[in-house]
């Protein structure tokens, strides 16, 4: 079976650059794209930063640049308490050689999904400003497209930065809320699942061992992120939230699912909230609630100690 051709929409962040360098090292997949965002990071470092993620894979992937503020809200500051002022923990900034695609972001995703029809998953990291503006821009967008895994909300579980608003819906939830009401099938890979899914500092040390060039980057990138869970959830190690989007992807059956229709509240309190809506006439998302932990785990570190990057 040909891999799997996949475009990440990202805001790179340590646990983006988690899922970028599995992704690369993954035989299943064919990393055709990146588009950035705000979020973890200004869209600019999040398009600096996953230009460099493709130079260390050496890989000529091209990078899309994107949205710089949500569609109606003011734009909150970047998440650098998480990961860093530069996006990579306490990795100083670097400027990559190459150069973004001249086309913004949502076109890229329009036209990239138009010239091969049915072909390409979209793996969305960040906040959904960029498949909002792309759905706006072609609603043929929603059927050409082979799929849209999205990491974020909290359906069920609590919230990570209120009481059930989770960070990459949060920030623009009025997006949010157009990719949930679209035509398309979509799959949401919430805190539910991620924040049962953890590394360790021993898991990161064996990967920079095997492979030295992206495990040693990840290695290094991920003592800010320990730091992070560490003053606030009190555990040593990290949740696997953005790879685990991807590996939902390659390895469906390691996650127990199921078709809600959702909502995402836009305004006060409860702003950012993903909430089940079963009589709101949507197509249901395909929400994954339960998980194999150690399965995901061990399919993380595994795919990027045998995969081909340095």
């Amino acid at each position: 079976m040909p891999p799997k051709k996949i475009i990440i929409d990202t805001d790179p962040g340590i646990d983006d650059a988690m899922a970028i360098v599995l992704a690369l090292s993954d035989p299943r997949l064919d990393l055709v794209g990146m588009t950035t965002v705000f979020g973890n990071v200004t869209t600019a470092t999040a398009t600096r930063n996953a230009l460099r993620l493709a130079e260390l894979a050496g890989r000529p992937i091209p990078v899309a640049h994107g949205a710089e503020a949500p569609l109606v809200l003011a734009p909150q500051p970047p998440a650098d308490f998480v990961h860093g002022p530069e996006g990579f923990g306490d990795i100083p900034a670097a400027e990559p050689q190459g150069r973004p695609d001249p086309r913004p972001a949502h076109r890229f995703l329009v036209e990239e999904a138009a010239a091969r029809p049915g072909e390409i998953w979209l793996v969305a990291v960040g906040p959904l400003t960029n498949l909002a503006l792309a759905l706006d821009e072609d609603p043929a967008v929603a059927r050409n497209l082979a799929g849209v895994i999205v990491m974020g909300g909290a359906v069920r579980a609590p919230g990570n930065v209120s009481a059930r608003g989770e960070a990459n819906i949060w920030n623009d939830p009025h997006a949010a809320d157009r990719v949930f009401a679209a035509d398309w099938p979509l799959t949401l890979v919430p805190l539910d699942v991620t924040t049962q899914v953890i590394c360790t500092a021993a898991d990161f040390a064996a990967l920079s061992e095997a492979r030295p060039g992206a495990g040693g980057f990840l290695n290094a990138a991920v003592q800010f992120y320990f730091g992070f869970h560490r003053r606030t959830r009190g555990f040593e190690g990290c949740y696997m939230h953005d790879p685990s989007a991807v590996i939902r992807l390659t390895d469906p059956g390691l996650f127990r699912t199921e078709d809600i229709p959702l909502i995402v509240h836009t305004q006060g309190d409860d702003a950012g909230r993903s909430a089940e809506a079963p009589d709101s006439g949507r197509r249901p998302v395909t929400c994954c609630l339960g998980v194999d932990a150690e399965g995901v785990r061990r399919r993380f570190l595994d795919t990027i100690r045998e995969g081909g990057l340095p």
